[in-house]
């Protein structure tokens, strides 16, 4: 079971990603992005994050990574 404190943290991330896209803010999704993508690894490293809730947030990490590939000034 994924433990409240770690969901919340992640959840916040995806809000905040989800949040800057909408507004075009594109710096700070990608700086969203990168947070997000930091925060699952080190959780999955450190145990707190089982492989099938790394999983599942890495995948939607990543369908955000696809989309933003082309966000350049």
């Amino acid at each position: 079971m994924l433990k409240r404190s770690i969901r919340v943290e992640i959840d916040a991330l995806m809000n905040e990603l989800k949040m800057n896209l909408e507004n075009n803010y594109k710096d700070l999704a990608h700086d969203a992005l990168k947070k997000l993508h930091a925060t699952l690894e080190q959780h999955h490293a450190d145990g707190q994050l089982k492989d099938k809730d790394y999983n599942k947030y890495k995948k939607i990490a990543d369908e955000y990574s696809a989309k933003m590939a082309d966000y350049h000034h």
